[in-house]
């Protein structure tokens, strides 16, 4: 666990690999996930607009290596540079974008849809097909029990879609599984192409507004 609820930001994460999940927790324990931080993402960004406390849990999915720079460092960088405080800014944007969509996942789509989804954000996380995941840790993160989340991946096993032994789950047929999850994966996807272009997009509409 990088910090929890209510916790000071010490230090912001920049991670390289692996794979960072911002969680919800309940009174009575139970968790749900809110957003996903692999590589090209940042831990703490808030920190460098003055926020000095975490409102969530911050846990590591996927073991990986991140850079990291204190606190205290990330806000004077962003006090001394508008390039940095505006990539902070657009940056929250999209950690704000992809929070509203998850709640709407978890709200409205069906279970199978969203294990289809977050298989393949995790994918996205990772150089290979194998992820090192539970079921039970999968539950906590869709907000159900691992007998749910169970049924539904036998589904997509017998599909042939995944494979799934003792901590990992291998994927097997990527397409098939973007053609049976919800429209959130997209949409997450399209908002990091919309607030952070590829450089060739930008050198593109570049060129074209000149």
């Amino acid at each position: 666990m990088l910090y929890d609820g209510g916790d000071d930001i010490e230090h912001v994460y920049f991670p390289h690999t692996g794979m960072v999940s911002l969680v919800a927790v309940m009174q009575s324990g139970a968790t749900v996930e809110t957003a996903t931080i692999g590589r090209g993402g940042v831990i703490g960004a808030s920190a460098g607009l003055g926020a000095r406390s975490t409102f969530g849990r911050a846990i590591v999915q996927l073991a990986g290596t991140a850079a990291f720079i204190s606190a205290a460092q990330f806000r004077a960088a962003a006090n001394q540079s508008q390039a940095v405080r505006d990539l902070i800014v657009r940056y929250n944007e999209l950690l704000l974008a992809q929070v509203q969509q998850s709640v709407a996942c978890n709200a409205l789509h069906a279970l199978e849809a969203r294990l289809c989804r977050w298989l393949l954000q995790t994918h996205d996380c990772v150089d290979g097909d194998v992820i090192p995941l539970t079921q039970e840790f999968l539950g906590q993160m869709l907000g159900v029990r691992r007998t749910t989340v169970t049924i539904a991946a036998r589904l997509l096993q017998s599909a042939g879609l995944i494979r799934y032994r003792r901590g990992h789950i291998q994927i097997l047929d990527r397409a098939a599984l973007e053609d049976i999850a919800c429209e959130c994966h997209a949409a997450v996807k399209h908002n990091i192409e919309k607030i952070f272009p590829p450089s060739g997009a930008v050198s593109q509409r570049a060129s074209k507004q000149i």
